[in-house]
């Protein structure tokens, strides 16, 4: 199946990070520590910069908070950490932008949620009052609706609406109609109030794969902003990967999403740049971005007796990781490399033939030696007890003569 071309989205500059408009689609996280901990929002966000986050998003739910938000933000730029960091506000942004000016200045982007900026007539005012401090600013705003903290008196309204047709619709499908109407109509509202459409995004998250999907293809349909794609709630591990991985791949493969998170439930011995590197993956496996060359590997069967192909591939992997600063700066392109380490006769030299770069190594019965092929010809034949320093000495001389 072919990739369906790029959906043309409004593109808005967001601190110097272009979103949308045909731009790359971007990566983000967010921390979780309390922001008013100065030196643990450094740290992290300092971690989820340097493994890939473009776009870094905060808490920021009290005045201790957005106290903190200037420093931490001017000690990242002395450090020489360009990435825009995002405000998150919940229930009570339109207070602290406003107390609050400094933090306000510092932020590259406001998240506003419309479900919960406040209710009745101060619904309005309120979202008002944090569009009108982006404008005073030049600031961007994410409309970020999410299905947990849906508008509830939109939704009860949409509702008796619903159950007054001949036929209503299930409760599903007015939920959906729901989400879409929230985001829509804040924007509508954003853009009358002044906010250019250069200077908005819209989420509508949902933890329900199917549903996510359904929603984000309806709204991309009905407007041109950009769009934050996002499973919320994703769960944990391998859950909340496999869940992620599968939900912005159908959208993304449909040409729809200009930058995305996957939100993983932390784990005590998981770093939280794990997001960084799921999306990273992600982007390179559907071809839409390329971060670091890949490496194809085996995946193990009764062939595959020793355990070295897999101890080679792992080295290999490592090897690129503490390469790749370097390499990204003298070999242009290397990214986009295809590393192969196979285990045996099977697939080995055909999927070492397709890649860059190969080696195929001997299963049960095989003559003990490992075949390196480049550019789809074989170059030469390893064997011994060195295989692994003579195929790393072989690939950076092949690195060399590519890319230098």
């Amino acid at each position: 199946m072919e990739m369906k071309p790029r959906r043309q989205s409004q593109a808005v500059d967001i601190g110097g990070v272009p979103v949308g408009g045909g731009h790359p689609v971007v990566v983000q996280s967010m921390t979780d520590t309390p922001t008013a901990n100065e030196e643990a929002t450094y740290r992290q966000t300092v971690d989820l910069i340097e493994a890939g986050s473009q776009l870094v998003r905060w808490t920021v739910n009290d005045d201790a908070a957005a106290q903190a938000v200037p420093g931490i933000i001017k000690r990242l730029r002395d450090g020489g950490y360009q990435a825009p960091i995002i405000g998150d506000f919940h229930f009570n942004g339109h207070t602290l932008l406003t107390k609050h000016p400094e933090c306000a200045a510092a932020l590259g982007k406001y998240r506003i949620n419309p479900g919960n900026v406040g209710k009745g007539e101060r619904h309005d005012d309120n979202f008002a009052q944090i569009v009108r401090v982006a404008i005073k600013h030049g600031k961007p705003v994410r409309i970020g609706v999410n299905w947990g903290s849906l508008d509830q008196e939109l939704l009860t309204r949409l509702m008796d609406e619903n159950a007054a047709f001949p036929e209503p619709k299930d409760f599903k499908e007015v939920t959906y109609a729901a989400m879409i109407h929230s985001a829509l109509a804040s924007a509508r509202l954003a853009e009358e109030l002044g906010l250019g459409r250069d200077r908005i995004v819209l989420s509508v998250k949902m933890s329900i794969l199917q549903d996510m999907v359904t929603v984000y293809h309806r709204i991309a349909q009905q407007c041109d902003y950009a769009l934050h794609l996002g499973l919320t709630e994703a769960g944990a591990q391998v859950q909340g990967i496999a869940a992620s991985a599968a939900a912005l791949g159908i959208l993304l493969q449909q040409g729809i999403g200009d930058t995305i998170r996957v939100s993983l439930t932390p784990q005590p011995d998981i770093p939280r740049s794990r997001e960084v590197e799921v999306c990273k993956h992600l982007l390179q496996a559907l071809g839409l971005r390329y971060f670091k060359p890949s490496v194809t590997s085996c995946p193990g069967c009764g062939r595959t007796s020793s355990n070295y192909f897999q101890i080679l591939a792992r080295d290999i992997n490592e090897h690129i990781e503490r390469k790749m600063p370097a390499w990204k700066k003298e070999f242009p392109g290397v990214e986009k490399m295809k590393i192969a380490v196979m285990g045996c006769v099977v697939n080995g030299p055909g999927e070492s033939r397709h890649a860059d770069i190969g080696i195929s190594l001997p299963g049960t019965s095989e003559e003990p030696i490992a075949p390196v092929y480049e550019n789809g010809e074989k170059t030469r034949t390893l064997k011994g007890d060195g295989i692994k320093d003579e195929f790393i000495a072989i690939l950076e001389d092949h690195i060399k003569q590519k890319f230098g």
